[in-house]
C-alpha cells in the first residue's frame, strides 16, 4: 500500500505523523510538542545538509558548494572543455572521471579511447580522479569511495543519488560542474521536502525495483515530488539492507526529484567500515520535530514484484495484474506506444508476446548502477543455480557494477553459478541503460533491472523501419523468468532459498588503478586530444530582438532527452559539438537539423551584412513585422533571427546537457514549453543561452510560424518574468511567454549568449 498525503505533515520522534491542518497544534500538544512550522521544516534532514553547504545568508536562496562532483566519458570532455574556456586552472574538489559509457570503443575507431586519454591526462593536469573502463560504473564507484553522511555530490547523470548513504546528491547538466569548477555556486530556490515512510518488511522474492517502481507509479504522473527532496524514514529502513537501500534511491531520479536522503543506521556504519572508509558514518535522522511538505506513506509488506512497460518507468502494473489481464493490458500499451513514436509504418505487437495465455518475452538484463549490485546478483545466482537459461530465443546478461564487487561475487561462487546457468557475465558497462550493449532485436521485448525504458532508449531506430522494447522489473523476477525460458515469472512464485553471503571489499583493484591526484595538480602536463575532440563554437550573444523560426512542433505529454538527442552510438561523439548536432531530434523530427541549419544560414548572413540574401528569404515575414505596434521604423538587420523548438513538457529523463547544447549549436535561441520536466534542462536551456520560455494554455502558432519577441534582452536584465511576442503567421497575432523567475547569474548567462561567454567576459 502507498498512501499519498495531500497536505504537509508533522513528524513526531521519526515514527507518528500529523497531517497539518487546524487540528495539528492541538494533536502536536498532546504528544508532549510544541514548535512552529518553520522550525519544524528546519528539523529535516534535508535542511541541515542545505545549510551546512549554502554560501549565501538566505535560506530560501540557496548558493550551494559542493563536496565532490562526477561525470562519465559522455560528458566529462564537454564540462572541461568549458571549464578551461571560462579560465579553470585546476580542479578546486575532488573531481572523479569514470568510464563506464563509452567503455566498448566499437564505434568511430579511437574515438572514445581518446577521450579517455584526455580525461587520464586532465585529472594529472588538474588534480582528478580517473577511473579507467570495465573498472566500476559511476554511481557505484562514487557510493564505494565518495559518499559520505551529511556530505553533497554533484554529478553530470541524472541518477547521481546517494541518499541511502546519508549523501545528498544531485545530477545535472555540464555547466553545472563547470560552474563548481571555476569557483562559482549552484544557485536554487530551497526545495520542498517531501517525507517518504517506510515502513513493514518486503516478502521475500521482492527486490529493490519492486519498491521503486512502485513509488515511480503513484508520484510520477501527478508530479508531487517534483523538484523536490524525497526524505526516507520510517521504522521499515531497518528492515531494507543497505544495498537494497540503494537500488531503491537510484531510482528516485524517475519521480523527478531533484535530491534524496535517508535517516542512517548501524547498516550504513558497516557499510563504511567495510569500505575502510568508517569516519564517512555519522547518523542523520530528523529532528524531534520535522515538518514535510508533503508524506508517501509505504508499507513494504504490501509491494508485489511489478513490471514497468514499455515506454516509462512510471507505467506501472503488478506482474500478477498483468498476467490476468495481459491481453487488454498489452494491446493498451501497444496502441499508446505507437502512438507516442509517431511512426504509422512501424509495427510493434506486443500482444505477439502473449502465447497460450502466458508472456514470453526474449531477453533478461541486469546492469547498472540500479540492477548490477552485490545483493541483486547473490540472489540471481541463488535462483538460477541449477536451472538453464535455455538454448532458444531467450537469452540473459548480467553486468556487476565493479570490479570489487565481480570479484567477490567470484569469490563466493556466484559468477560460476550464474554463468553455469548459460546467462553472460560482463564487466562494469552502462551499455544497457542508454542502447550500447545487448541492443534487442527487432521487435523483441527485453525485460530488465536497469534504470529506463524510454522510445529506443534499447538501442533500436523507429527511423529504420525498426522498433525493440525494454520492460522494467527487478533482478529477482528477471532470473524467474529465465529458468522458465522466458516466461513471465514473479520471483515470489518460486520458492528460493536466499544464501544471502556476507560483502567484503577488495580496495586493492582500486589502489592499483584508479589514478588519484586530487590537491596534486600538474600545470605542466599537457592534455591529450584525440581527432573528435573539439571545442565549442563561438555562440552570439542575444540580440535586443529575435525573430524565431519554430522548426519543430511536438505534442507528446512528454519529451524525453532521448528524443531531444539519441543516446547509443550517438555518445561516442559528444566531445565534438558540431558532429553530434546533426543527431539532434533524429528519432523524433528527422528534418529537424536541415531546417534549423536553413534558419541558422540566414542568421549568419545577418551578421555578415548580407541582408540582401535575407531580405529575398524573408520579404513576407518582414511585411507582417512592419504591422506590429511601433516596428514601422524597425531595422531589420537589428533582429537576431534564430530558431526554436515547442514541445509540451521537455527534458524528462537525462541530465545531458546536449539536448540543450546541440540545438543552441544550430542556431536555436530559445525553447517553448507548457512546463519543463526536470529543473536541470531548464539550467541546460540557460547554461547554453536559449530563453526556456514558457506558455499559458495552447500555443497559438504553429510548425514553421515566425514569432518576433521584441525588447528580450532588456527584459531579461531588468527581471521581467514575462514578455509579449507576436505570431507572425496566416494573422499577426499577439500572445504573452512566460520568462519565470531568473537569478542574477542566469540574466547574465542568457544575455551573454552562454555560460562560456559570461565567464570569459568576467576573465
Amino acid at each position: 500500500m502507498i498512501k499519498l498525503y495531500d497536505t504537509g505533515v508533522y513528524l513526531i520522534n521519526g515514527t507518528e505523523i500529523i497531517p497539518d491542518s487546524h487540528e495539528s497544534p492541538v494533536q502536536l500538544a498532546k504528544a508532549g510538542k510544541t514548535t512552529d512550522k518553520r522550525s519544524a521544516k528546519r528539523n529535516t534532514i534535508a535542511y541541515s545538509i542545505l545549510s551546512k553547504h549554502n554560501t549565501s545568508d538566505h535560506e530560501k536562496q540557496l548558493r550551494l558548494r559542493y563536496d565532490s562532483l562526477t561525470s562519465h566519458d559522455i560528458t566529462y570532455v564537454g564540462i572541461i572543455q568549458t571549464a578551461r574556456a571560462s579560465g579553470m586552472t585546476k580542479f578546486p574538489m575532488p573531481y572523479v572521471l569514470t568510464n563506464c559509457h563509452n567503455t566498448l570503443c566499437a564505434v568511430g575507431g579511437t574515438i572514445n579511447e581518446d577521450d579517455h586519454m584526455f580525461a587520464l591526462s586532465a585529472a594529472k593536469k588538474y588534480g582528478g580522479i580517473y577511473v579507467p573502463p570495465n573498472l566500476a560504473v559511476i554511481h557505484s564507484f562514487n557510493r564505494e569511495m565518495m559518499a559520505g553522511c551529511g556530505r553533497m555530490i554533484l554529478g553530470s547523470d541524472s541518477h547521481t543519488r546517494y541518499g541511502a548513504l546519508g549523501t545528498m546528491a544531485v545530477g545535472e547538466g555540464g555547466g553545472e560542474l563547470a560552474k563548481q569548477l571555476v569557483g562559482r555556486t549552484y544557485d536554487v530556490s530551497a526545495p520542498d521536502v517531501i517525507g517518504v515512510y517506510l515502513t513493514g518488511k518486503p516478502q521475500k522474492g521482492v527486490g529493490p525495483h519492486d519498491v521503486a517502481l512502485a513509488i515511480i507509479g503513484a508520484t510520477y504522473q501527478n508530479g508531487c515530488v517534483k523538484n523536490k527532496v524525497m526524505e526516507f524514514v520510517g521504522d521499515g529502513i531497518a528492515n531494507l539492507p543497505i544495498q537494497f537501500r540503494n537500488g531503491i534511491d537510484v531510482m528516485t531520479t524517475e519521480t523527478t526529484c531533484w535530491s534524496s536522503i535517508w535517516c542512517t543506521d548501524s547498516e550504513t556504519k558497516d557499510y563504511f567500515g567495510i569500505h575502510g572508509r568508517p569516519d564517512a558514518y555519522q547518523e542523520l535522522k530528523p529532528g524531534d520535530v520535522a515538518y514535510y511538505d508533503g508524506m508517501i506513506y509505504v508499507d513494504l509488506s504490501t509491494i508485489e514484484p511489478s513490471i514497468a512497460l514499455p515506454f516509462h518507468p512510471s507505467n506501472v502494473y503488478t506482474i500478477s495484474e498483468l498476467k490476468a489481464n495481459a491481453a487488454d493490458i498489452l494491446a493498451k500499451v501497444e496502441k499508446d506506444c505507437l502512438a507516442q513514436l509517431g511512426n504509422k509504418n512501424l509495427s510493434m505487437n506486443l500482444l505477439g508476446k502473449l502465447r497460450n495465455g502466458e508472456i514470453h518475452v526474449d531477453q533478461g538484463i541486469v546492469a547498472g548502477c540500479a540492477g548490477g549490485t552485490f545483493d541483486n546478483l547473490c540472489d540471481v545466482a541463488d535462483i538460477l543455480d541449477g536451472h538453464s537459461v535455455g538454448n532458444g530465443n531467450f537469452t540473459m546478461s548480467v553486468y556487476p557494477d565493479s570490479q570489487p564487487n565481480y570479484l567477490e561475487l567470484v569469490r563466493n561462487g556466484s559468477i560460476s553459478r550464474i554463468m553455469a546457468s548459460g546467462a553472460v557475465v560482463r564487466s562494469a558497462f552502462c551499455g544497457p541503460c542508454f542502447g550500447a550493449g545487448d541492443t534487442p532485436a527487432n521487435g523483441e521485448l527485453s525485460i530488465r533491472h536497469t534504470t529506463r525504458n524510454f522510445p529506443n532508449r534499447e538501442g533500436s531506430k523507429p527511423g529504420e523501419g525498426q522498433i525493440a522494447s525494454v520492460a522494467l522489473m527487478d533482478a529477482r523476477s528477471v532470473a524467474a523468468t529465465a529458468i522458465n525460458g522466458g516466461r513471465l515469472t514473479a520471483a515470489t512464485e518460486l520458492d528460493v532459498n536466499f544464501s544471502h553471503p556476507k560483502y567484503y571489499f577488495d580496495q586493492g583493484i582500486y589502489e592499483k588503478r584508479v589514478y588519484d591526484g586530487t590537491g596534486k595538480a600538474e600545470p605542466e602536463v599537457q592534455l591529450q586530444f584525440g581527432p573528435n575532440i573539439k571545442d565549442w563554437p563561438v555562440i552570439p550573444s542575444l540580440t535586443e530582438h529575435l525573430l524565431l523560426k519554430v522548426v519543430s512542433f511536438i505534442t507528446d505529454p512528454v519529451t524525453t532527452t532521448d528524443e531531444l538527442i539519441p543516446s547509443g552510438e550517438t555518445s561516442s561523439f559528444r566531445s565534438n559539438p558540431l558532429r553530434l548536432a546533426e543527431f539532434t531530434l533524429s528519432r523524433k523530427d528527422p528534418l529537424y537539423v536541415s531546417n534549423a541549419k536553413a534558419v541558422q544560414a540566414l542568421e549568419i548572413a545577418r551578421e555578415g551584412g548580407d541582408m540582401a540574401s535575407v531580405n529575398a528569404q524573408l520579404a513576407g515575414v518582414y511585411e507582417k513585422l512592419k504591422t506590429v505596434p511601433d516596428m514601422e521604423s524597425l531595422d531589420p538587420a537589428e533582429v537576431g533571427i534564430g530558431s526554436t523548438i515547442y514541445a509540451v513538457r521537455p527534458g524528462d529523463g537525462s541530465a545531458r546537457e546536449q539536448a540543450a547544447s546541440c540545438q543552441r549549436v544550430l542556431g536555436a535561441w530559445a525553447n517553448l514549453a507548457q512546463e519543463y520536466a526536470t529543473k536541470r534542462y531548464r539550467s541546460n536551456l540557460i547554461n547554453w543561452g536559449m530563453v526556456p520560455f514558457l506558455l499559458d494554455g495552447n500555443p497559438e502558432f504553429a510548425k514553421d510560424d515566425y514569432l518576433y519577441i521584441p525588447n528580450i534582452r532588456t527584459a531579461i536584465l531588468e527581471g521581467a518574468e514575462s514578455i509579449p511576442a507576436y505570431v507572425l503567421g496566416g494573422q499577426v497575432k499577439t500572445i504573452t511567454l512566460r520568462i519565470g523567475n531568473l537569478t542574477e547569474d542566469e540574466k547574465k548567462i542568457l544575455v551573454h549568449g552562454c555560460l562560456i561567454n559570461f565567464y570569459r567576459s568576467e576573465l
